[in-house]
């Protein structure tokens, strides 16, 4: 009498095995109608639900630190192919901490999620998850480095330095390296389908972008989630890829109140695939982009090119962003640009801070000298400390993207503004009337108290001012023609006379007396034909000077006693990293005085010049070109 009631069980058994893992577990995402991939924004998120599943949070470690509470976890992003996708992340928060504003800080290519950033944000009264979608995680006890990325992908449970990190299951949102390979590469192309993506067909789905930025937003779930958490005052920021990151997922989910991407978001536009700038590409998100958002734009940044300003705020959907461009700076800042994006989020998420409003840059070719004049409007609600005005002839001819070195090395003049009534006005000597012409202004306010913060790379820097800026102006050179500009600079021997405010166009990331310069690329100080590089230096005691010239070094030894020592340096006397002497000047992009450098070698430990620095900063006088007759 038994078998009768079984009998209907085993074609029911027999079903369930036959399903595939993924209609048992639940897709996060369904298959492809027709396989028909989204070819549109709207296509690409409608159907993903960041609140619909489970987040089946793991706590791989967790400890206090200066009354703080933070955490290496894991967090459930979706179901792929039957597979569960867990991103690892560090969340952080103030002991005893209610109510809180929340941030998801997303780290660049290459970087990793950082206690440093939960740590700082927590002692400002933020909960802060980092996010390790790229699965490397900097903890103290919990270090995961691509070595042990890859101990993780090869399942070596049994080594000693294996750990928990992020898995993305079936698919690659990794990078640096990816799982799978990079050919194609799955960030900057839509991928065709493969054993390691969702559709079997070219989709943007299987773009690692847009599994980053599921991540990137389930991360938003679980700060709402959260009892410390206030889920009203949501945040976002990231760095480089980070910063791309930041705009998509900004663009896609309207929990994000407030936005501030460093270096990425806005430079995508030579991706001339229709399918990846329309799903993932940087325009088409910031077009949808309707909350305030913060540009951190280092005047030559390579991968969020300031050139590409203008167009991108033009796309927004609303009229609060603000800018900091930092003058010389290529994917990296100092303290007084970085802390710009924390202020940020104390405006727009806590109430705390009121940003002046953003220059306004105005510029008169037509004048009487025929040199170019420059007047900024600036808000004066905090107090002013500097107002400067930078400008290139340099760069990316028309808006179209120029090779990388011109773009990184290219010198940006500074010119100091004067007061003039109600504005500041600055004039613009030009070296050519046949190249075109890139201005923008930025003004430096006093904070009421310092402020500490976890830079681009999780730098802990303090700063008691901050900087904000104007949208850049460019202009053609049959724009500068048409006005009757002259050209009025000469190429000059004397590259630098170290008195004034010269340091603003020299620039240095760390604490320190080291400077860089581009002014050598620049061509009104181009080197002469065998010419040599002469300066005088004191040093208070005996050192050794390091010279840096793009990747070649020559080491100065001084006697001290700060008396002025006259160097000359040609072009043998630099050495890169092989012992090969520079051939001649011509070329050059950036000069450098430093008390130590490090070159690399390929496959070989790097060199090391120079070192500890004894005694008092150095004092430079009358750097220029020696030519010879």
């Amino acid at each position: 009498m038994l078998l009768p009631m079984k009998l209907p069980i085993y074609p029911f058994l027999a079903l369930v095995l036959l399903l595939p893992t993924s209609i048992m577990q639940g897709e996060t995402l369904p298959p492809l109608q027709n396989g028909e991939a989204p070819e549109t924004h709207a296509e690409l998120w409608a159907d993903f639900d960041p609140r619909a599943e489970p987040l089946d949070v793991e706590i791989l470690h967790e400890w206090e630190q200066e009354d703080v509470v933070l955490q290496v976890l894991r967090y459930r992003v979706g179901v792929f192919k039957g597979e569960k996708a867990m991103v690892a992340a560090i969340y952080g928060y103030p002991k005893g901490g209610k109510n809180l504003p929340g941030l998801v800080n997303i780290h660049g290519g290459g970087q990793y999620a950082d206690y440093q950033a939960c740590l700082a944000n927590a002692k400002r009264g933020y909960a802060t998850i980092s996010i390790a979608w790229a699965g490397r995680i900097s903890a103290p006890d919990y270090r995961v480095s691509p070595a042990e990325v890859k101990l993780f992908w090869e399942n070596k449970t049994e080594d000693p330095n294996y750990k928990l990190t992020t898995d993305w299951g079936a698919l690659d949102g990794y990078h640096a390296p990816s799982r799978y390979g990079d050919r194609p590469h799955p960030f900057v192309s839509i991928p065709p389908g493969a054993e390691w993506t969702l559709d079997p067909v070219r989709s943007p789905r299987n773009n690692s972008w847009f599994l980053s930025t599921m991540a990137a937003r389930r991360a938003l779930t679980f700060l709402e989630q959260q009892p410390e958490v206030d889920g009203n005052r949501l945040g976002v920021y990231g760095h480089s890829m980070g910063g791309k990151l930041t705009v998509l997922t900004t663009a896609a989910d309207d929990r994000v109140k407030a936005a501030a991407p460093s270096c990425g978001g806005i430079s995508d536009r030579d991706n001339t695939d229709p399918l990846f700038r329309n799903t993932v590409g940087d325009e088409t998100s910031l077009k949808k982009i309707s909350r305030p958002i913060l540009f951190l734009s280092p005047s030559n940044d390579f991968h969020g090119r300031i050139d590409d300003l203008p167009a991108a705020v033009e796309a927004l959907r609303t009229d609060e962003w603000r800018i900091t461009s930092a003058p010389h700076h290529n994917h990296q800042d100092t303290a007084e640009y970085e802390v710009a994006s924390q202020l940020w989020f104390d405006q727009e998420l806590k109430g705390s801070f009121a940003f002046p409003e953003t220059p306004r840059l105005d510029l008169d070719l037509d004048t009487s000298s025929g040199v170019p004049s420059a007047s900024v409007q600036v808000d004066a609600s905090k107090p002013i400390l500097d107002v400067d005005v930078f400008y290139t002839q340099q760069g990316q001819i028309d808006g179209a993207p120029d090779d990388r070195k011109n773009t990184v090395s290219r010198f940006w003049r500074h010119a100091g503004a004067e007061r003039n009534g109600k504005e500041w006005v600055a004039e613009l000597p030009l070296i050519s009337t046949d190249l075109p012409l890139w201005v923008y202004a930025s003004v430096t306010y006093a904070l009421e108290e310092p402020v500490t913060s976890a830079g681009y790379y999780y730098r802990l820097g303090t700063s008691d001012r901050f900087v904000l800026s104007s949208l850049p102006e460019l202009l053609t050179s049959a724009q500068l023609e048409a006005t009757g500009v002259q050209a009025t600079l000469q190429p000059e021997l004397q590259i630098e006379d170290f008195e004034g405010e010269w340091e603003k166009e020299w620039f240095n990331y760390r604490e320190g007396w080291a400077r860089s310069t581009h002014k050598v690329y620049d061509p009104q100080w181009h080197a002469p034909e065998s010419a040599t590089l002469a300066f005088e230096v004191a040093s208070e005691a005996a050192n050794t000077l390091v010279v840096r010239i793009d990747d070649a070094i020559a080491e100065v030894s001084l006697k001290g006693r700060s008396e002025w020592e006259s160097v000359q340096l040609a072009a043998a006397d630099f050495k890169d990293a092989e012992g090969a002497p520079l051939r001649d000047f011509s070329g050059i992009y950036q000069l450098r005085f430093s008390p130590g450098e490090n070159l690399n070698r390929k496959g070989k430990q790097h060199l090391t010049f120079g070192g500890h620095w004894q005694g008092a900063d150095p004092v430079f006088r009358d750097l220029r070109w020696s030519a010879r007759h």
